[in-house]
């Protein structure tokens, strides 16, 4: 970035933080690995970064923890504001907007595959125009502006005709005017999110020099420490947001998220003194890789053509096309064929953790309706939030991370003799069993929760509290958990660090894209079970939850990841990944790395 535009947004508190954070990080987080430059590497500039103002980046003066720890702040304060609105969004679709059950997942599935689908666009902007740093800066002003306006969606439903009357306990339905601006502002943050999500992990992931051996540890680190953090901040949210918006207001409810966002943009400008900055390319990496993958298709199909007689060199010449000035023309070159080739080497990968993303889906649409029903009482009068119980999930991945990243990782590592004890791809697989089993444990509970419910009588009655504590679906909350542990932060280390270098933002917009199509593939695939299961009786996603068969989809779901499993572990055993340029290339290529 220039120095102009640097400087602009560096302050008195910035320098302060950035002379006295190295100390206070020694000091006060003995946990987080230390990666102190050499000194015979301390005074040497890194090559094609720079700092703040513009200049060559020193890697004793910029980058490391001291500035991946503001971008993680950033993160927690994000990830605060985007979990208070995503993580108790069916409750109000179906609340205030009074929408079904059915279409209102649908419409909670459609916003979050929206969501994760727009990284791709916003990787696109980063790595092609404005890099990183500025992305970072324009998506967080546009998701402030999406968060007032949907606070402000929050309080129009109160200026409703005084014809309105809830004297027959009826709530007044919003204006088509009020569910129009509702979607719109929500939309405007699922925008907004896609510019900052994967810019900031990529920022982040900058931090740390890939050709350094121990930065490129602590790299590794980071990825975990994010997820870490991350994930506190959307337990405090789902406890404390949650109660808010359920028993205060919506409006405070979604205002407190608005503050957050802005805090996250303050705690951004406060750390540009210690960021490093990778400079851009002067094509486009997307462009660069789409026009490789052009000439390789194109190669291809001359290729088997001519296998199968359809054409000889002959045929070219009477077709007028001279094959020497197509080779010539549009051949990519060696590096930009192994640059096309490494996305397409992912292509299997994201594929078939497009089903784990189903899996993903349901927890802040269908397990949250299921908790509604049961007994959600602590004491005698507290009623806990039914989204409340997604608490569970963050709460065992802050537990388990730490136990992961300093006890798993080192204990694996003395057994594989990989620095990170497992490889990405091992990872992943162990978080794919893991989410199986949650899925199985969901259909059980589910199905004992039904079964309750005959006991009881209250098949018909589904505004009756059944007689089921709320803590029988936390078994399925934490495997969930610690399937994110696993597979969550790896696919994020694995897109990120398997794309062409020039490309970061790319891999983590892909990464994200997974769950982007996995939240449209639940969509559609809650949409036409509910259409051909009320054609036949009950909906399995029956209004009355009661009368629902939210099992037998949960074990429809434990059995498409079966299947997925077993391709997941054909394409990762045959996998081959990127090489390195410093020590990992010993570790990371050898035969052991397969799953």
């Amino acid at each position: 970035m220039s120095s102009s535009a640097a400087a602009g947004t560096s302050t008195t508190s910035a320098q302060l933080y950035s002379d006295f954070l190295p100390e206070l990080m020694d000091g006060l987080i003995p946990l987080l690995p230390s990666s102190p430059p050499s000194p015979s590497t301390a005074s040497i500039a890194l090559v094609g970064v720079v700092d703040y103002r513009g200049s060559s980046a020193y890697r004793s003066s910029s980058g490391r923890w001291p500035a991946s720890l503001f971008i993680i702040g950033v993160e927690i304060a994000e990830r605060f504001a985007y979990c208070g609105v995503s993580s108790n969004l069916i409750t109000y679709l179906t609340g205030p907007l009074q929408e079904s059950m059915a279409a209102a997942a649908a419409g909670v599935n459609t916003w979050l595959g929206a969501a994760m689908m727009l990284p791709l666009a916003g990787a696109f902007v980063a790595d092609s125009y404005l890099g990183r740093y500025r992305t970072i800066v324009f998506a967080s002003l546009l998701y402030i502006l999406g968060l007032g306006l949907l606070t402000l969606s929050s309080v129009l439903p109160s200026l409703c005709s005084p014809k309105c009357s809830i004297d027959d306990h009826k709530a007044c339905r919003p204006n088509y005017f009020q569910v129009g601006f509702f979607y719109f502002s929500l939309y405007l943050v699922a925008l907004a999110q896609g510019g900052h999500k994967p810019c900031t992990q990529a920022f982040g992931a900058d931090q740390f020099d890939e050709k350094d051996p121990e930065e490129s540890l602590s790299r590794s680190s980071f990825f975990n420490w994010w997820y870490c953090g991350l994930c506190l901040s959307m337990a405090l949210t789902i406890i404390l947001l949650n109660y808010v918006q359920d028993n205060i207001s919506w409006a405070l409810g979604f205002g407190i998220p608005f503050f957050a966002m802005g805090l996250a943009l303050i705690l951004f400008f406060l750390g540009t003194k210690t960021y490093r900055f990778y400079q851009l390319g002067g094509e486009s990496p997307f462009l660069r890789i789409g026009k490789s993958l052009l000439a390789i298709v194109k190669s291809w199909i001359v290729s088997s053509q001519a296998l199968k007689g359809i054409w000889t060199p002959a045929s070219y010449e009477d077709a007028g096309i001279d094959l020497t000035i197509f080779v010539k023309n549009e051949a990519p070159d060696v590096i930009q064929i192994e640059e096309a080739r490494r996305v397409l080497r992912l292509v299997p990968i994201w594929a078939i953790c497009l089903i784990y993303a189903i899996v993903v889906a349901q927890s802040s649409t269908l397990f949250t309706k299921q908790g509604s029903t049961m007994d959600r009482r602590i004491g005698s009068s507290f009623q806990v939030p039914p989204a409340a119980l997604q608490s569970f999930i963050y709460i065992s991945i802050v537990v388990f991370l730490p136990i992961y990243d300093r006890i798993l990782v080192p204990v694996s590592r003395k057994f594989s003799r990989i620095p990170t004890g497992l490889t990405q791809l091992q990872r992943i697989g162990i978080g794919l069993i893991v989410s199986l089993v949650s899925m199985a444990i969901a259909a059980l509970v589910e199905a004992k929760r039904l079964k309750t419910a005959i006991e009881y009588g209250l098949i018909d009655q589904p505004t009756t509290t059944i007689p089921m504590s709320l803590l029988w679906l936390a078994p399925q909350y934490i495997f969930y958990g610690i399937a994110e542990v696993f597979a969550i932060v790896g696919l994020q280390e694995f897109f990120y660090d398997q794309v062409p270098d020039a490309s970061r933002s790319l891999g983590l917009g892909l990464y994200l894209s997974i769950f982007g199509f996995g939240s449209f593939l639940s969509s559609f695939l809650i949409a036409v079970i509910d259409r051909v299961t009320s054609k036949s009786g009950e909906s399995w996603f029956s209004d009355n939850l009661n009368r629902a068969h939210l099992d037998y989809f949960y074990w429809l779901l434990a059995g498409l990841s079966s299947v997925g499993l077993l391709f997941y572990l054909h394409f990762a055993r045959f996998y081959e990944y990127k090489k390195k340029q410093n020590f990992f290339r010993r570790n990371l290529m050898s035969s052991s790395d397969v799953i």
